[in-house]
């Protein structure tokens, strides 16, 4: 990707077009269509760009709960990982993922052919959303996460954030296009940003992001 593709990611014209679509638009909707409880923000309160959100992943819901759930000054440039083989296949998708979500491209078969453009996205200060399962889950489990954003964090110092959605996948489950009526219940926990200790690997350090997530998932499961 050029640079000066590369530039719509950081791009404040970009962010003012992203702020409609994002705030104005899907959260008025997701948040209408649901009931949606924030826990743990203020964990947040220190944090700065660039970070690394990782989340569990089970519904189309996901990406809008956690953009809505951020304060506003750190989800501006935040950029979401998305399927290089689903999102960026056809302009019309590609265009509408770039609108609503910052979306860059993310190789889901672990080959880390794409890794490069994420670690250039952190050098130049935009935090990134990653969903390290690697895709939806198809049975609500948390399944384990693929080590890259732990590994992107080791390599530039960018603190990672975990994140538990809770109750997206019965809100708007897969195949859904518009969230169960009723107005399901969603909680969205941001845990304390954290780096790798001293020592720790990258598969280390993603393991403990996966039980911090789960932990996170099933203190507000009830």
């Amino acid at each position: 990707m050029t640079v000066t593709h590369l530039h719509r990611f950081s791009s404040s014209g970009h962010a003012a077009a992203r702020f409609v679509a994002q705030r104005v638009i899907l959260k008025s909707v997701v948040w209408t269509q649901t009931r949606v409880t924030v826990v743990g923000r203020e964990a947040l309160e220190d944090l700065t760009d660039p970070f690394i959100v990782v989340a569990n992943h089970s519904s189309h819901l996901d990406a809008p709960l956690i953009t809505g759930a951020l304060p506003r000054a750190r989800a501006r440039y935040l950029a979401a990982g998305a399927a290089a083989d689903y999102f960026f296949d056809v302009a019309w998708r590609r265009a509408l993922t770039a609108l609503f979500f910052n979306a860059f491209p993310v190789d889901r078969s672990g080959s880390g052919a794409r890794s490069g453009l994420a670690k250039e996205l952190l050098g130049r200060g935009v935090p990134l959303l990653i969903f390290p399962q690697g895709g939806r889950s198809k049975d609500n489990t948390i399944g384990p996460f693929k080590p890259g954003a732990a590994t992107l964090s080791a390599m530039t110092g960018a603190p990672c954030v975990p994140v538990a959605i809770v109750g997206a996948a019965a809100a708007m489950p897969p195949g859904r296009n518009w969230p169960m009526p009723g107005r399901p219940p969603i909680v969205v926990a941001f845990g304390e940003p954290t780096v790798a200790a001293p020592g720790e690997t990258a598969a280390e350090f993603s393991a403990r992001l996966h039980r911090t997530v789960l932990e996170l998932h099933a203190a507000h499961a009830a």
